[in-house]
């Protein structure tokens, strides 16, 4: 009997990010040594605290109420209010979803206008539009502007149709990029922003590994037009929890209503034993704060690393500012590597991953076109529990040096040495 399939989800295949992993999981499963490069999750454990309380949460069996557990609203706007400076919430003006992506989607759903995203992006913004059929603005970013959307580009995109709704979503620091927004640049999009009326979605999972511990969010600057996504996933290690959050300004209560009611619908709400756990993982706590200073000691330390021997393999490339990725560009290599037949971005991470076993992302699978030789890389393929331990032994005021990183992160630098290699 034939299927007939929404014309919107026709041709749609499966997020890259986990694509890719599910075919490194494959190949590791056949024998192959595989360097997991691809999946962005984070290599550290959940904080322990964090276990304890979900342990003590497991017989947590009743249906909340949609919004998210209020308790847990609280601790998150209290969360936003200490780390996000001049961003006035409160409990009534969160929601929580079964991970962020999930809510993402609702906020499309439910705001009508365009998505607008800069190239390159997150793999799931633009797919989650094209289900709903809105319209994808792309606003195409350079290496030399350090991958970064500028306030000029968004103002000749808005001022060309200045009455039409949009929906802009920044995500800092940036997966796919490692990079992050300045407080000077934050401030002049958030200026664009609120000339033209654009619902900013600030999407700031990263935001606790800025390697310096000094995220700063563009609620600051636009606290009345700005949504301010956060989670579990990244900086507390809970991917596999499935925890999302969003905070609104109180202007757009409306808009969070709606997706509360879309919520009642479908997810009807979140895990219980989850949600009780992460009252604990957004209040402050000291060893919750000492996970994350070593966490970011160790990203940053790794991650100039990776970029130091990309660029000694001839690969352009930014350093890291915060998260766990690099966008690496090989045009350098453009001329050796068309002799062997590569020519855009899929082809040169297939060739990577048959010849080398290592798994990356194409810059296309984050909307730069297929023809440049771009990349993401995620430096996580090492036992970060362990790290962490290891990194209590080195002062504070002391840079992990690269012996350390060769013994606990190991794999993620033989498989740059194993590029080198590749591409020589």
């Amino acid at each position: 009997m034939p299927t007939s399939l929404n014309l919107n989800v026709r041709g749609i295949g499966a997020s890259a990010t986990l694509a890719i992993n599910e075919e490194s999981h494959r190949l590791r499963a056949a024998g192959r040594t595989i360097y997991r490069l691809g999946l962005g999750q984070s290599p550290f454990p959940v904080p322990e605290t964090v276990v304890e309380a979900l342990r003590a949460n497991a017989h947590q069996r009743n249906y909340l109420a949609v919004r998210g557990l209020p308790d847990l609203r609280q601790a998150v706007a209290d969360y936003h209010r200490r780390r996000r400076q001049h961003f006035e919430c409160t409990a009534d003006d969160v929601i929580i979803g079964p991970g962020s992506k999930e809510l993402m989607f609702l906020l499309q759903l439910c705001y009508y206008g365009d998505l607008v995203i800069p190239t390159p992006s997150w793999v799931s913004y633009a797919p989650q539009a094209h289900i709903l059929g809105r319209h994808v603005r792309w606003l195409r970013t350079d290496a030399a502007n350090q991958w970064h959307l500028t306030a000029h580009e968004l103002d000749a995109l808005c001022r060309s149709d200045p009455d039409r709704p949009r929906l802009a979503i920044l995500n800092y620091p940036s997966n796919p990029c490692g990079n992050t927004y300045h407080p000077d640049q934050l401030g002049e999009l958030a200026e664009v922003a609120k000339k033209y009326a654009v619902i900013l979605c600030s999407d700031e999972i990263y935001g606790e590994l800025h390697h310096q511990g000094r995220h700063v969010s563009i609620a600051r600057y636009y606290p009345t037009g700005t949504i301010v996504s956060s989670g579990l996933s990244k900086w507390c290690g809970a991917g596999g929890w499935r925890l999302g959050t969003m905070t609104f300004p109180p202007g757009q209560r409306r808009l969070l209503e709606a997706m509360a009611s879309v919520a009642s619908e479908t997810f009807t709400s979140t895990s219980a034993p989850i949600q009780h756990a992460a009252v604990t993982a957004f209040m402050p706590h000291p060893s919750i704060e000492r996970y994350l200073v070593q966490a970011r000691r160790i990203l940053a330390a790794l991650g100039l690393e990776c970029a130091v021997r990309l660029r000694d393999a001839g690969v352009a490339v930014d350093d890291p500012e915060g998260a766990f990725y690099l966008f690496p560009d090989f045009e350098p290599h453009r001329k050796t590597l068309g002799a062997r037949g590569i020519a855009t971005s899929s082809q040169l991470c297939r060739r990577l991953l048959e010849e080398a076993g290592i798994a990356m992302l194409p810059g296309s699978a984050f909307g730069r076109s297929d023809e440049e030789l771009t990349a993401r890389l995620a430096y996580v393929d090492f036992d970060g529990a362990s790290a962490l331990v290891a990194a209590e032994s080195v002062p504070l005021d002391q840079t992990l040096s690269v012996p350390f990183l060769e013994d606990h992160c190991g794999p993620v630098l033989r498989a740059l040495r194993l590029i080198k290699g590749w591409l020589a």
